[in-house]
């Protein structure tokens, strides 16, 4: 490619900034807080350490995950879109694509990804240039796996981030096997094991009170409502307190199934944070009852923190959580079972030890932000060259460079 780093050349210069680097325009859907826009954040800041290029767009208006990422140093676009129906973001985002030119296309979430697909073409980006990723099993809106399995060959690959969304996607969507690319997130365990523990007392909470936490988007499908029912039913002679951070449309009800429970004192929403990594230090365990999870951001940064955790037994947590012996995993919808798991962690500070202990040690060897990346940096230096293979990459990249996953093709 005329005047761009070449994926061989690109790897040899990690550490520092190429002359040309290849360019990767990330979109998603839009940048409010949640699990998907952090893991682009993630990943966009990564890889600009790494000496690639990267800009940043949303379909939607300005969020609080853009803020961060243009406090990175990196180009953010917010084209406005006011719901799925605003068709004008289409037109911002093909002109975006002429103006920056971008290598390699990068999509997050369904609307994106039909963003791309549609859009890319007529941008002059041609689909082996293009990247769609799913990190989600959305079993309601079945017309999204429709529409997915229609478009699929207007990019080159669609990346999912576990074992669950790719068989959700193949036997749901009847995704080829082989369009499908696997790679599972990742977390700086480290600055997550260096967090600094807050007040209990700013938190609304006793020194002496075993804190529970939970952290996502308040959204029906994260099975709130169970864990109202659970700390209600099974926790209410012990001196825990559980502590919701995050927002969305499940709030006003949420606030008024807490009061009607008479927790109020015992079950706290916190609101969205920019603290998370310290609310973790201060916690002593952490429970996420969703339905469905696709590979919850949340679940894997408790576990780096070294928290014991209770999850439910769905896909996405399957892959994180070894049952007794990385976490505790309960059916999912069950008040009863995951009342007794909370209870147990809560009465047993050798369990707790054990569960949290073993807990971080699985994110350190196989969940780290590293490995990651590395995945994502060979599959663009693929697309960028299809004849480059990982004897292309310095050695010390090499050896950090985790075993290939969810082999697959990728269009040409």
């Amino acid at each position: 490619m005329p005047g761009v780093l070449t994926p061989r050349r690109q790897a040899d210069s990690i550490g520092h900034v190429p002359p040309r680097p290849a360019h990767v325009l990330l979109l998603t859907t839009d940048l409010q807080v949640g699990g998907v826009p952090l893991h682009l954040h993630r990943l966009a800041r990564g890889l600009k350490h790494r000496g690639w290029q990267v800009s940043v767009a949303c379909l939607a208006g300005w969020g609080p995950v853009a803020d961060r990422i243009a406090a990175d140093g990196i180009v953010v676009e917010a084209f406005g879109a006011e719901g799925p129906r605003d068709l004008r973001c289409l037109d911002r985002l093909a002109r975006c694509l002429r103006r920056r030119r971008p290598d390699l296309l990068h999509s997050l979430l369904f609307h994106a990804n039909m963003a791309a697909r549609l859009v890319g073409a007529a941008a002059g980006l041609p689909a082996r240039r293009i990247v769609c990723e799913i990190q989600t099993v959305e079993i309601e809106r079945r017309w999204h796996l429709t529409l997915d399995n229609l478009t699929c060959r207007l990019c080159a690959v669609q990346v999912v981030n576990s074992l669950g969304v790719l068989e959700h996607l193949s036997r749901n969507a009847h995704l080829p096997r082989g369009r499908l690319r696997l790679i599972h997130g990742g977390v700086d365990a480290t600055g997550l094991g260096s967090a600094k523990p807050l007040s209990r007392k700013l938190l609304g909470a006793e020194r002496d009170d075993l804190l529970w936490v939970w952290v996502g988007r308040l959204d029906p499908v994260k099975g709130l409502e169970v864990l109202i029912q659970a700390m209600s039913s099974h926790l209410a002679d012990l001196p825990v307190r559980l502590l919701l951070v995050g927002e969305g449309p499940l709030g006003p009800l949420l606030k008024k199934t807490i009061s009607q429970s008479r927790l109020d004192n015992r079950v706290l929403l916190l609101g969205r944070r920019d603290d998370v990594p310290d609310i973790l230090a201060t916690a002593d365990a952490f429970v996420l009852p969703s339905r469905t999870e696709g590979f919850p951001n949340a679940l894997l940064e408790a576990m780096a923190a070294g928290l014991p955790c209770v999850a439910s037994d769905v896909a996405g947590c399957q892959e994180l959580v070894e049952h007794d012996r990385t976490g505790l995993l309960v059916p999912p919808g069950d008040p009863d079972a995951l009342g007794a798991a909370m209870a147990d962690v809560s009465r047993n500070p050798q369990l707790r030890e054990r569960l949290g202990r073993a807990a971080r040690l699985r994110i350190l060897e196989n969940f780290t932000l590293e490995a990651c990346l590395s995945r994502y940096m060979l599959l663009y230096a693929r697309l960028l060259d299809p004849e480059y293979t990982t004897h292309g990459w310095s050695q010390e990249l090499r050896s950090r460079l985790p075993d290939d996953e969810g082999r697959g093709t990728v269009n040409r």
